[in-house]
C-alpha cells in the first residue's frame, strides 16, 4: 500500500512525516524495557488513548540513548482474541497493544523498529495480533484528537489482514478518550484498577465515588460521556513461527481509505 505520509505522536497530538524518509539505523537501538513504570509513563503521555494495557513484553526505540518509541505486547481481555487466530495456547501469542513513536523518528522507523522487536520476541512467542482503529475521535467541542488509522504500518510490514473485529458502542469522555466497558466493570465490582477508572470520570466532572459504585456510575456515566457506534477495528496478524504460516484464517484484501466519519462524531458531540 502506497502512502505519502506516516503518523507520529507527541503528548497525544498527531503529526506526520513524509513516507520514504530513511532512518539512519546506526543511530538507533531497540532493546527490552525492564521497568514497566517507564513504559507506562511514555505511553500515557504520548499515545492518543492515554491508557496502558496489561503488558507482557516491552521494547524501546532509542536514539542516542533517548527513548523515542515504545512497543508494548500485551494480553487481551479475552484469550479468544489470540486463539481464534493462532492454533496454540494463548500464552504463546500476544497482542501489539501499544505502538507509539515520537515525531522526531523518520518515516520508515516504524517497520525497522517492529522488525527488531519481532526478532526479540521469537524466543517467547509464535504469533502477534494487532488492531487498527479507523474511526476518528473528537473532544466534546469538536476538536479532532485522533484521526483514525487503517493499519498502514501493519500492511507495510506484511501482516495478514483478517477483517473487522466486533462492532460495539463506545463511550467518549469530553476529551475524546474512550471510557471502556471494562473500566466501568472494574468500578461496579471494585476490582483492581477501579480507582484509576473512577479518576477518569472524576477528572471529567464527577464527584469522588462514595456509596454504591453502580449507582454512582448510573448517575455520572450518561452525564459525562457521549456514545458512538463503532463498526469494529481492523484485525492484523503476524506468524513469528514459520510452521504456522498457512494455518491462520484466510487473509483478506487490505482495507483502503474510507470516508471520514468526523461529521457523524461532531453531530454526536
Amino acid at each position: 500500500m502506497t502512502v505519502s505520509v506516516t503518523q507520529r505522536w507527541r503528548r497525544r497530538r498527531d503529526s506526520y512525516r513524509p513516507a520514504g524518509e530513511p532512518i539512519v539505523t546506526r543511530q538507533y537501538e531497540v532493546a527490552p524495557i525492564a521497568d514497566d513504570n517507564t513504559t507506562k509513563a511514555f505511553v500515557e503521555q504520548h499515545h492518543y488513548s492515554g491508557s496502558y494495557p496489561a503488558a507482557r513484553f516491552r521494547f524501546g526505540l532509542y536514539h542516542r540513548s533517548e527513548l523515542v518509541g515504545v512497543a508494548v505486547f500485551s494480553h487481551p481481555c479475552s484469550d479468544k482474541v489470540l486463539t481464534s487466530v493462532f492454533p496454540v495456547p494463548p500464552r504463546e501469542a500476544a497482542e501489539l497493544g501499544r505502538f507509539v513513536l515520537l515525531d522526531q523518528v523518520p518515516a520508515n522507523g516504524e517497520t525497522w523498529f517492529l522488525a527488531r522487536a519481532f526478532e526479540l520476541l521469537r524466543q517467547d512467542l509464535v504469533g502477534v495480533v494487532s488492531f487498527s482503529d479507523p474511526i476518528p475521535r473528537t473532544t466534546a467541542r469538536g476538536r479532532v484528537v485522533f484521526p483514525g488509522h487503517l493499519g498502514t504500518i501493519y500492511q507495510a510490514h506484511n501482516a495478514a489482514y483478517l477483517g473487522r473485529g466486533t462492532a460495539r458502542t463506545l463511550r467518549l469522555l469530553p476529551d475524546g478518550r474512550v471510557f471502556s466497558a471494562r473500566a466501568a466493570q472494574k468500578i461496579r465490582k471494585v476490582e483492581r484498577g477501579w480507582r484509576y477508572s473512577a479518576q477518569m470520570l472524576i477528572e471529567a466532572g464527577a464527584p469522588p465515588l462514595a456509596g454504591d459504585p453502580s449507582a454512582w456510575l448510573r448517575t455520572w456515566l450518561p452525564r459525562l460521556t457521549r456514545t458512538i457506534r463503532h463498526p469494529g477495528n481492523h484485525r492484523y496478524a503476524w506468524p513469528l513461527d514459520r510452521a504456522l504460516r498457512g494455518r491462520l484464517p484466510v487473509a483478506q484484501a487490505y482495507p483502503k481509505r474510507q470516508p471520514e466519519l468526523l461529521d457523524l462524531l461532531r453531530a454526536a458531540a
